[in-house]
């Protein structure tokens, strides 16, 4: 089992920066993948940005360039730098960890509102 705990939620103007970030407990060392999903209103969950254990990223199209997932295995975190926010970014973010053959584990979101 693994909890995940996020923080760093916030209302920003837009052009702003908030960084997320997401602490991991429990059986930590079998995780593989860890990463940030997001869901807006209305609209149904969507990836944000995912890191291996060894630190390769992937990243939607949409903020490819203005934000930045990085890991900290030892310190079981991992955070999301979200750079030059648009008022489309605003949404529930969720932390995410994923162990093979078990079902992903979610945290239960933050708040994030950018204001035009």
């Amino acid at each position: 089992q693994v909890q995940l705990v996020e923080s760093g939620g916030d209302l920003v103007q837009a052009g702003g920066s908030l960084r997320l970030s997401c602490a991991a407990s429990g059986s930590t060392g079998s995780i593989n993948v860890m990463g940030w999903y997001r869901q807006a209103p209305g609209k149904q969950r969507e990836l944000v940005a995912t890191i291996s254990r060894g630190g390769s990223t992937n990243y939607v199209d949409s903020v490819k360039g203005r934000f930045t997932i990085s890991r900290d295995n030892a310190k079981n975190t991992v955070d999301l730098q979200m750079d030059s926010l648009k008022p489309e970014d605003t949404a529930v973010y969720y932390c995410y960890a994923f162990i093979y053959y078990q079902p992903p584990y979610w945290g239960r979101g933050t708040q994030v509102t950018v204001s035009s």
